[in-house]
């Protein structure tokens, strides 16, 4: 039988204990949606209302390919935003399957 050579103290409260916060919050609470769909919708916008080129000899300033290439820039800032803000992050996730 073995014995314990660490004295136990029932009544001692434990410091250092941490709070396990959740992961971060999911993506349609954030504010980062909503600044990156209002971004995209202003391409969009901007890409119709400049692109008729009607007043200067039908030349299209701000063509359809150069508006999704700024969404696609867009959408790749927005991936690493999320990336960054879920590395630190722990999961309080028990399925073995998913670590």
């Amino acid at each position: 039988m073995a014995t314990s050579t660490h004295p136990h103290n029932e009544n001692a409260t434990v410091k250092g204990a941490r709070f396990r916060g959740e992961e971060t919050k999911p993506s349609f609470k954030t504010t980062e949606l909503v600044v990156y769909v209002l971004a995209v919708i202003g391409v969009l916008i901007a890409s119709y209302a400049v692109g008729d080129g009607s007043a200067n000899n039908g030349a299209d300033y701000f063509a359809a390919d150069k508006a999704w290439w700024y969404i696609t820039l867009l959408t790749i800032g927005y991936m690493i935003s999320r990336g960054l803000a879920k590395a630190g992050s722990r999961s309080s996730d028990t399925d073995p399957r998913t670590h």
